[in-house]
């Protein structure tokens, strides 16, 4: 295949795309990366006023109208009412991308089970219920679904072990449904950022001070020596979803300038 139809079978242009978590970060991320390669947007956040600035960032870069269907995802209403309007309003749906999460500092002295049972739904019950929605709907057009899942999930870390558990769990659940799906022509495949510099470490609890320390430990955690930045996250979604990665399905593939191979020295 000459390399300008690689380019081209790379496209997004007109594939019908639910992305999750998409008021901010890697969501957000996508969901412009997305627009701009021609994707027909339904997005989903629970910060209304975030995700209609996303929306417009999508219009700029001359996608259609987003249709914007907020809400909190471990509702089981809201999570119906996005799949059904998805459908509704574009007749179809060809990606999934599941980016919807959250962090939340702990250990197992200091982790009680309402944070426990919070991370849980949000990073795992709300994409397993979401997805088995959508399933049907990318059954019919072979489609494919991509997980943000963690370097956590491959990794251990100590201090977030609701977090490491909910991402390891999303590793699997990549895996397993891949097997699941492969007779029906539907891929899935997930990204497992290392540290990418969003405001999600700051909503779990860290001050300005701390984030910047830790930003600066990056430099000796990454092998490539610094955090990530979305739009480098948002590339690799938008790959696994695409026509140029027709043969990969199961793979958790990290986004993490190395960490995952990382060695205390």
């Amino acid at each position: 295949m000459a390399s300008s139809d690689a380019f081209k079978v790379s496209s997004l242009k007109d594939k019908v795309t639910l992305i999750t978590g998409a008021s901010s970060g890697i969501g957000a991320g996508a969901a412009v990366l997305f627009a701009r390669l021609g994707a027909r947007l339904a997005l989903n956040g629970r910060d209304v006023n975030n995700l209609a600035k996303v929306a417009r960032e999508c219009e700029d870069c001359g996608a259609c109208k987003p249709l914007l269907v907020p809400g909190d995802l471990t509702d089981e209403t809201t999570v119906k009412k996005t799949v059904e309007q998805t459908v509704a309003h574009f007749g179809r749906l060809d990606v999934l991308v599941n980016s919807a999460g959250i962090l939340a500092m702990g250990s197992i002295e200091t982790t009680d089970l309402a944070q426990y049972d919070k991370v849980m739904n949000v990073n795992v019950r709300s994409v397993y219920h979401l997805t088995y929605l959508c399933v049907p709907h990318l059954i019919k057009t072979k489609g494919s679904i991509v997980n943000v899942s963690s370097v956590n999930g491959q990794r251990s870390f100590p201090g977030v072990l609701a977090y490491c558990m909910s991402k390891s769990a999303i590793d699997q659940f990549t895996r397993c449904v891949a097997l699941e799906l492969a007779s029906k022509q539907v891929r899935v495949n997930s990204v497992c950022p290392g540290v990418i510099i969003t405001e999600v470490h700051k909503r779990a609890g860290l001050d300005e001070e701390q984030y910047k320390q830790f930003l600066e430990k990056c430099k000796v955690t990454h092998a490539l020596g610094r955090p990530g930045e979305v739009e480098e996250v948002a590339h690799a979604i938008a790959f696994l979803a695409s026509d140029a990665a027709t043969y990969i399905t199961g793979v958790n593939l990290p986004v993490d300038g190395g960490r995952h191979a990382m060695c205390p020295r």
